[in-house]
């Protein structure tokens, strides 16, 4: 297919990012793209091949980088330690850790390309004549992506298709984007299909839109300055009991969830790209299979898990099959191989032994806890919607208004199926830790933290400052449409 690249958009992105683009004009320039664009204007596109390009760009959000990168490594929840030179990159896992970034960090630009471009591309679709099913799919998609812009930056470009490729895109403040979103939401939702929990769910569905509507009003007060409006919270709630109306409930098996046995909580997956970044991201270089020797969780926020708690993790088997030296959940103390022999740290010689302790910078081939949620052996399609994370946000929307025994028992429900014992009484810390043992490493660690009041004080954030809530809008976007203000703080 053909793709034009207009010089706005070479001199904003090109300049910064060889291998990317800005996408503060919102063009597409990926080489699967379905879009024909010509000097003139916009030409419609196949709706069927492009909404099915749409799902494969999903694989962004499995990245170990960018997006993933945006919502998880900020978080008291991971650290990228530097091992000598590896992991060095010229700082910019340091500074996602330590809340250091600025307007040209390659990931907050390489983000920003990504999401604008993928919202912009269901305007294209919504153009092009869709059948109803398809326009409420782009809308659910528009929505998606546009929901992360607005997590992020707290503004949204949007670029209709009728303006020029020298028009500055209009941006919207945060409570238009939500508004926007809501809509795009509410009107898809009654079109979509009703589908229930698989392993293969990589469309919208209406379980999908729910759990996005119920993310969208959970976190309404934060994006749009607001008070908390106990009306918000219930609606929360009526859109999470949807979900479980639609067939959803809770594996028996936590970690199934991960896995192609997964059959009762997966309500959205990427089917393109995959999991593995995440085993690799953190495996030791002599495991099985051989990791990137990255990233580690914190000593401290291992210490939040009961060792009965199912989501803490599974033991290796070390039965001689493949991958089974490795284990499920924390990979914690001395390490092994597939047949029971210990695992020897080709630079240290000794014994590889995982260490609670772990530092930014400088640190030792074994330091830092390992998690593995997708594990080699059995890992399916990267997830990201399940009814788990549905169940934690129906409990903090019943805590939040006032219904503290409607949220007990809901969390409670959730604990059990985890081999937890009930709790008796909910503090905003309690429901906060449970956001944690529930959907540690699954990227979404930051909105938590920012919700809860934690993100400027969280472990590794030396810059403690108000401003790194939001992240900087990109240099190169900025110079491009001056139609975008720079956010506070930088």
């Amino acid at each position: 297919m053909k793709n034009l690249i207009n010089s706005k958009l070479i001199l904003a992105g090109f300049a910064l990012m060889s291998l990317s683009t800005s996408c503060t004009d919102l063009a597409t320039t990926e080489k699967d793209s379905e879009i024909v664009k010509s000097a003139t204007g916009f030409t419609k596109v196949d709706p069927t091949k492009f909404l099915a390009s749409s799902y494969t760009k999903l694989d962004a959000y499995t990245d170990q980088a960018n997006i993933y990168a945006l919502g998880q490594h900020t978080s008291a929840e991971l650290i990228p330690p530097t091992r000598g030179v590896d992991w060095g990159d010229n700082g910019v896992w340091r500074t996602l850790d330590a809340h250091t970034w600025d307007p040209t960090h390659s990931m907050v630009l390489g983000t920003w390309n990504a999401l604008n471009e993928r919202s912009y591309n269901m305007n294209e679709l919504l153009a092009s004549d869709p059948s109803p099913a398809q326009a409420a799919e782009a809308k659910f998609l528009r929505a998606f992506h546009m929901h992360h812009i607005l997590d992020f930056w707290g503004q949204v470009p949007i670029r209709q298709v009728t303006e020029g490729v020298n028009d500055n895109p209009k941006v919207m403040d945060a409570r238009s984007a939500w508004d926007f979103i809501v809509k795009d939401l509410t009107e898809a939702l009654p079109v979509l299909s009703k589908v229930g929990p698989g392993v293969a769910n990589g469309a919208a569905s209406k379980a999908a839109a729910n759990f996005l509507l119920a993310k969208m009003y959970l976190n309404k007060s934060n994006y749009t300055a607001s008070p908390v409006d106990k009306a918000d919270m219930d609606k929360v709630v009526t859109y999470c009991d949807a979900i479980t109306a639609d067939g959803y409930s809770l594996e028996d098996k936590y970690f199934d969830n991960f896995t192609s046995a997964a059959t009762k909580e997966l309500i959205f997956a990427s089917l393109a790209g995959s999991p593995q970044n995440r085993y690799f991201m953190t495996l030791h270089y002599g495991q099985n299979p051989s990791g990137w020797n990255g990233f580690t969780t914190l000593s401290d926020f291992y210490a939040k898990f009961d060792a009965k708690d199912q989501r803490t993790g599974i033991p290796a088997a070390k039965d001689g099959s493949k991958f089974s030296g490795i284990g499920k959940g924390f990979l914690v103390g001395k390490q092994y191989k597939d047949d029971g022999s210990a695992l020897i740290d080709e630079r240290s010689q000794l014994h590889l032994e995982f260490t609670p302790n772990v530092i930014l910078a400088g640190a030792n081939t074994a330091m830092g806890y390992r998690v593995i949620k997708y594990h080699p052996a059995d890992a399916k399609n990267y997830i990201l919607m399940r009814n788990g994370a549905a169940q934690v946000m129906k409990a903090e929307a019943q805590h939040r208004a006032g219904k503290a025994a409607d949220a007990l028992t809901t969390i409670n429900a959730l604990r059990a199926k985890r081999s937890m014992t009930a709790l008796t009484a909910l503090t905003d810390d309690v429901v906060f830790d449970e956001w944690g043992r529930e959907t540690y490493w699954e990227g979404g660690a930051r909105t938590n933290e920012v919700r809860f009041g934690k993100f400027t004080s969280g472990t590794g954030a030396s810059k403690k400052d108000a401003g790194t809530i939001l992240f900087p809008i990109p240099a190169a976007a900025i110079a491009s449409n001056p139609n975008l203000k720079q956010n506070a703080g930088y």
